[in-house]
């Protein structure tokens, strides 16, 4: 099951972009309601292998699991 960017917890860190082995997690356009840029899991590509979970600095901000009311996808 992929995981899920809550959108409105994600500051933008950008660590999990660079840990994903598959490149699923991309840049959203503009800001969250935080005022800070985010990121978006590709649910067709993660191969649900929990590095983003594990280098992820912002607690909430990935969840194990798909939520996808909880994560903007462009």
């Amino acid at each position: 099951m992929p995981h899920t960017i809550v959108t409105e917890v994600c500051e933008g860190v950008a660590d999990c972009v660079d840990a994903c082995p598959v490149a699923c997690i991309h840049d959203g356009p503009g800001k969250n309601a935080k005022g800070t840029d985010w990121y978006w899991i590709d649910f067709a590509t993660c191969i649900d292998c929990g590095i983003c979970l594990q280098v992820c600095p912002v607690e909430g901000a990935i969840l194990p699991e798909e939520r996808p009311e909880l994560q903007k996808t462009p």
